[in-house]
């Protein structure tokens, strides 16, 4: 159930160990759709949000396979097939002066790929984010840990997770507005 106008709840924590118990309390209640935000990486935050293993290795993966294969289809090519040139009686396949270029661009199709696949997971650009306009909530990035549940949540009812929540002890609830 969506509340027109509100993005989610959030919670204040002071310690890390607070928003993780917190987290895995709330994933165990049901609910799914939320997010943790802190100053530094938290160790088990990812297991206790419930995350899947990130897709970035395969996109990684294969990004490099398809650099690396254009590269060498692209040199053997126009060695071959395009322009073959007999050059000091080498032969036109020559493999071995196709590998440097062949490297290169397998490690910029996984860059490039890793770098498009990071922004489009990510869901970027965003150049706001309604929990911004959560009073207090740029300590996030200094000494503050939050939890948000998401409006969209099916478990979400606006009383009952604002009891959930506050039953975390948390430091404040505050509503996040879309």
């Amino acid at each position: 159930m969506k509340t027109p106008g509100l993005y989610g709840l959030v919670a204040e924590f002071e310690h890390h160990e607070e928003l993780l118990e917190a987290t895995g309390t709330a994933h165990r209640a049901g609910y799914r759709r939320m997010d943790c935000f802190a100053p530094f990486p938290v160790e088990g935050l990812p297991e206790a949000l419930g995350r899947k293993r990130s897709r970035m290795p395969a996109i990684f993966l294969t990004g490099g396979i398809l650099g690396g294969a254009g590269a060498y289809f692209m040199e053997w090519y126009a060695n071959v097939i395009s322009y073959p040139l007999n050059i000091g009686g080498r032969p036109f396949h020559s493999w071995p002066s196709f590998i440097p270029i062949t490297f290169e661009l397998t490690v910029l199709g996984a860059a490039l790929a890793g770098f498009f696949g990071s922004l489009a997971l990510n869901g970027l650009p965003r150049l706001h984010h309604p929990i911004f306009g959560v009073p207090g909530f740029e300590r996030a990035s200094v000494d503050r840990f939050f939890l948000c549940i998401e409006a969209v949540d099916p478990q979400f009812d606006p009383a009952g997770t604002r009891r959930f929540l506050e039953s975390l002890h948390p430091s404040r609830v505050e509503e996040a507005l879309a």
